[in-house]
């Protein structure tokens, strides 16, 4: 175990620097295709998890810009406004609303998610983009570790109970979950809330973002008939604030090397553009293209058998309707 750990993460050094930097990007995007990012979407509804800063506000902002009504989810009223200012001044779109929601709890959710229902809004794309790396163990006052809490069971919980508007919108409703290839790191495991050892805030990250793959390939195969999308993404290595507050020895490590919030964006951006059959669903995404989900030898693969004990777990914990 201890060999295929340091493989795994030798592995993911490797390939992240050759591919995850803004080099990375900058070599990528020679094989962009400009008129795929001139498509407009005028009268489409986009909903934006975590849309105050980093690759949550350059998606929101990349989406408003091309005319899209954007629904900003942010815990923070204020840093919320200030952003919604910001992209609305940018952008010359003022279809940009925000949304107050904390998305590590799961009855704050529930109340967002009935508030919204109640606008009877098609939803055309959810991006789940709000993300948490916490070094230290913290639990929510509804007793969940706080990385899950976020990053699994509000993801979870978000794109569930948005089902019914996403259907409103079929057959051009997408999910897109913004991911992480730190979860190359991690199989996926059904010790959801890291009990039993020593806590290390970055592996229950990769824990975290590795479910959030596996949980796409699901729903992609659970909801094919209803008419949506659903694809996770990773942006790379991008200098966000968020970054800067978990990673600081990574930030200062790659200095100059690490994508801007709109180059780790442009992947989102461009999945909520493209016509349904240029993608997969199910699929996961890097740099505009399919990119694989597991590294080889890795031995994660098989990992994601797990997948469905952990959805009756989400379920439970949500405690949402059969």
């Amino acid at each position: 175990m201890f060999l295929l750990k340091t493989w795994r993460s030798t592995a993911f050094g490797i390939y992240g620097y050759m591919n995850f930097t803004k080099n990375g990007f900058l070599d990528h995007s020679k094989k962009f295709k400009p008129e795929d990012m001139q498509i407009q979407i005028q009268g489409k509804n986009c909903v934006v998890t975590g849309a105050n800063s980093g690759i949550g506000y350059a998606a929101a902002e990349g989406l408003a810009s091309r005319g899209a009504t954007v629904y900003m989810v942010c815990r923070n009223k204020e840093r919320g406004e200030e952003a919604l200012s910001k992209i609305q001044n940018s952008t010359g779109n003022q279809n940009v609303y925000l949304e107050v929601c904390d998305l590590s709890s799961v009855n704050d959710i529930k109340s967002f998610a009935s508030s919204f229902a109640s606008k009877d809004v098609p939803v055309h794309v959810l991006v789940n983009n709000a993300g948490l790396l916490e070094n230290k163990r913290t639990t929510t006052p509804e007793g969940f570790e706080l990385n899950f809490a976020v990053n699994v069971l509000g993801t979870y919980t978000m794109t569930e109970l948005m089902l019914p508007l996403l259907e409103k919108a079929s057959p051009d409703s997408k999910v897109i979950t913004v991911s992480s290839g730190g979860m190359y790191t991690s199989p996926l495991t059904t010790d959801l809330q890291f009990s039993g050892e020593k806590f290390d805030g970055v592996l229950q990250y990769a824990r975290n973002k590795r479910i959030q793959v596996a949980l796409t390939e699901k729903w992609a195969e659970k909801y094919k008939n209803k008419g949506i999308g659903f694809y996770s993404m990773h942006p790379g290595w991008a200098e966000t604030p968020g970054v800067a507050r978990s990673l600081p020895s990574f930030k200062e490590s790659f200095s100059g090397k690490l994508r801007t919030s709109e180059e780790g964006a442009d992947t989102v951006v461009w999945l909520a553009l493209q016509p349904k059959e240029k993608l997969v669903s199910g699929a996961f995404y890097f740099d505009r293209a399919e990119a694989p989900k597991h590294l080889t030898l890795a031995g994660t693969s098989k990992s994601h058998d797990l997948i469905d004990s952990v959805i009756d777990t989400l379920h439970s914990m949500a405690a949402l309707d059969p």
